[in-house]
């Protein structure tokens, strides 16, 4: 059952059917006790009466004594309840006195006061008892259960017939009610249905039902960081045109000024150029695809290395940058204290630091990477003695493209940095960045040890 509707009016409907089937099984049981109290203190005053006009007549018990239970007002008129009483009236020498009309001439009960039940000749009668001691007499009055039965059954049929049929309205009323309360919800669909793609806007909360206020603010949030993500993705390919854009003019105008150099210098020299540029757009495009690689949903599976396997993988593929320009590079770590099985993003955040450490570093310098274990976290630590990040810049330099009053002139991307950030936020790991005391600039990569 996949519709809302459809659910919400089953639970209600079911729920109240099982109230009006209790109600309506109460009312029976309800019914049948009151109405069998009332019908069993007739049949106990009509006893007390008989014998109470038989002590007024001095005693005297005439043949129609009895017959003074068919003549009570409740029982005049033609009906399906008219002669339903029948009495006896015994002496206590065993002797019947008085006997209704239609009345057994077998004794209706045995025993004292109080109410019994007897078959006579094929029909059940409920009788109630009375014995008095001073006149000598047992007044017995019956009362037929068949007809006694059918007066309940009309009475309950007369309370339940209408619940029976208030049922329907009843169903018909909780499918309005379902429909009008999830109106709300329609309405809502409709005007999402309505919106074009472009939209992003925040949904109206003015007038939005409380239950629906968490649905509308959980999706003006998403409208917020689909429309930042779209942004991003705007910038990011504005960026990159624009970065790319440079070098590739540049390999243009050095190949023209190759194709038409007057001497073999200036064509070396705009050959030169040119390598530099796609030395440049090569890098700037590897820097792209990390970029992306980091922020993509899923990455290459790829099986869990040692951490300090990695870390002196990407030295070693860092070390002909150092070489080129003549930086140390220090590696210290132990094999052993942490494993990871997301290998491209750890790989991709540790080239891109020890990158712009190489790149910061002046000649003869050294880059110190370590790693080392603190505590319940692992930490990854690169050391280098270059210009450091300006205080200004620091708020800004996981930034996609920025560049900071320390990076040099004609080198880097803007993207190192933010590689990092977003591969060690995909490991649920932390980056710090703080200056060294005598220069340079500390990055750490934290991650949970277990």
């Amino acid at each position: 059952m996949r519709s809302i509707r459809t659910r919400l009016f089953a639970i209600l409907l079911a729920a109240t059917g099982l109230v009006w089937l209790s109600a309506v099984i109460w009312i029976q049981y309800s019914t049948e006790t009151q109405v069998g109290q009332v019908l069993d203190r007739r049949l106990e005053e009509s006893a007390r009466m008989v014998a109470s006009l038989i002590g007024r007549n001095q005693g005297v018990v005439t043949p129609h004594t009895a017959d003074m239970v068919d003549h009570a007002p409740a029982l005049d008129g033609q009906h399906d309840y008219a002669r339903q009483l029948i009495c006896q009236v015994w002496g206590f020498d065993g002797k019947l006195r008085s006997a209704s009309q239609g009345a057994p001439q077998g004794q209706l009960a045995d025993g004292g006061s109080g109410f019994s039940e007897r078959a006579v000749n094929g029909e059940v009668w409920r009788v109630y008892s009375h014995v008095d001691e001073d006149l000598g007499i047992r007044v017995m009055v019956g009362d037929s259960l068949r007809v006694r039965d059918m007066l309940v059954n009309d009475v309950a049929l007369g309370v339940i017939a209408p619940a029976v049929l208030i049922l329907p309205i009843l169903a018909l009323l909780i499918w309005w009610a379902v429909a009008r309360g999830l109106r709300p919800v329609e309405q809502l669909a409709a005007t999402l249905a309505q919106r074009p793609a472009t939209d992003l806007g925040a949904l109206d909360e003015t007038h939005v039902p409380t239950e629906l206020r968490t649905m509308t603010s959980a999706l003006n949030g998403l409208f917020r960081r689909v429309d930042q993500a779209r942004d991003r993705e705007r910038n990011f390919t504005a960026f990159a045109a624009h970065e790319l854009k440079t070098p590739l003019a540049g390999l243009k105008t050095q190949a023209q000024i190759a194709a038409i150099a007057p001497d073999d210098a200036t064509r070396d020299k705009a050959l030169g150029q040119i390598a530099a540029a796609v030395n440049r757009s090569d890098r700037l495009v590897g820097q792209l695809l990390a970029m992306t690689a980091a922020e993509s949903a899923t990455l290459a599976e790829l099986p869990a290395q040692d951490g300090a396997q990695v870390l002196a993988d990407v030295a070693e593929a860092m070390a002909p940058l150092a070489a080129s320009r003549g930086v140390r590079l220090s590696v210290r770590s132990e094999a052993g204290p942490w494993r990871t099985d997301q290998v491209a993003l750890l790989s991709a955040a540790l080239r891109n630091l020890l990158e712009n450490a190489i790149l910061a570093s002046p000649p003869d310098a050294e880059v110190e990477v370590a790693l080392r274990l603190d505590g319940a976290r692992i930490v990854f630590e690169v050391l280098d003695r270059g210009r450091g990040i300006a205080e200004t810049d620091r708020p800004h330099v996981t930034d996609r493209f920025y560049r900071g009053a320390a990076s040099p002139s004609g080198e880097g991307s803007g993207l190192g940095l933010a590689i990092v950030a977003a591969a060690v936020e995909r490991m649920a790991g932390e980056l710090t960045l703080t200056a060294r005391k005598g220069g340079g600039e500390r990055a750490e990569l934290s991650f949970p040890a277990a």
